[in-house]
């Protein structure tokens, strides 16, 4: 398969293995998973600031740092990018798959 998403995951991957000095990417694998899903939340929030603000480009912009931070994350974890698209097909498949949320007791 040849898409963006697959070469950014190759890119990353590379950066695990092959340290480069100046690299963000080794930067991040360096200071480990705390630092990692701490730039994954805080780009979630970016995203969903610039959605709110209205400005689509401002939001491609702020979707593209999260799919890199969530891709860093993966690798991190050793999960395969074709494992998500096989969830995702998956998921595809579905019709009427509106989720029932359970019933929670608050007063328990």
């Amino acid at each position: 398969m040849d898409s963006s998403l697959q070469a950014l995951y190759q890119t990353v991957l590379s950066r695990r293995d092959e340290q480069k000095e100046g690299s963000y990417t080794c930067y991040l694998f360096a200071q480990g998973l705390d630092k990692i899903l701490k730039k994954c939340g805080e780009e979630c929030s970016e995203v969903l600031i610039a959605a709110k603000n209205g400005k689509n480009e401002d939001t491609v912009m702020e979707i593209s740092d999260l799919l890199y931070h969530l891709t860093v994350l993966m690798v991190q974890q050793g999960i395969r990018l074709e494992d998500v698209e096989a969830e995702l097909f998956r998921r595809s498949a579905k019709t009427g798959n509106l989720k029932t949320f359970h019933q929670v007791d608050h007063n328990s």
